[in-house]
């Protein structure tokens, strides 16, 4: 091959970077200075305009009276809030009771839920093994037992998804609504 194809970089010979057959090998790119910015340009001197314009009326010599800013009503219930998150957030025994009875309402729909999909899900062979004539059915030429085990998971699980969403959503609004109570 010849060397123009390949070029040698530290002993290793690779290949060119790809161009087309007949165009001029790679070249780097010159560089050329920049011409200096050219000066300051030059200001023409507008005539006043025929009529005087108003100044504005002159700053009077005191400064404008301050005024008090209030962001947050100081009689709010922040002091009970703010007690109890510093509690939750300490990991005191009251904190951990209340996280602790989170988490296990959590669990408990959850493990609900999923021995609700398990039932459904495993019923449906449990009643194709009990019932013969219920799995031979046919609809649309397919029988019933393929078309329920191949389509029916799907919503299923959504639905069970969906509902836990709900239901864990519900808990944590009932928690903090408890904390800021």
């Amino acid at each position: 091959m010849n060397e123009d194809v390949y070029r040698s970089a530290d002993g290793i010979r690779g290949p060119e970077p790809a161009r087309a057959p007949g165009q001029a090998p790679y070249e780097p790119a010159k560089i050329e200075r920049v011409p200096p910015a050219p000066g300051p340009a030059k200001v023409e001197r507008v005539p006043p305009a025929a009529e005087p314009v108003e100044a504005p009326p002159e700053s009077p010599s005191k400064p404008p009276k301050r005024q008090r800013v209030v962001l947050a009503d100081p009689r709010s219930k922040s002091t009970p809030t703010l007690r109890a998150l510093v509690e939750l957030e300490e990991q005191n025994s009251w904190g951990t009771v209340l996280i602790t009875d989170l988490v296990r309402r959590q669990l408990r729909s959850a493990v609900a839920l999923a021995a609700i999909v398990v039932m459904v899900l495993g019923g449906l062979p449990l009643a194709f093994y009990l019932s013969p004539d219920f799995a031979s059915a046919e609809v649309i030429g397919l029988p019933l037992a393929w078309l329920l085990l191949a389509v029916l998971p799907f919503p299923l699980l959504l639905l069970a998804g969906l509902s836990y969403n709900r239901v864990a959503e519900r808990h944590e609004r009932e928690f903090v609504d408890m904390i800021e109570n």
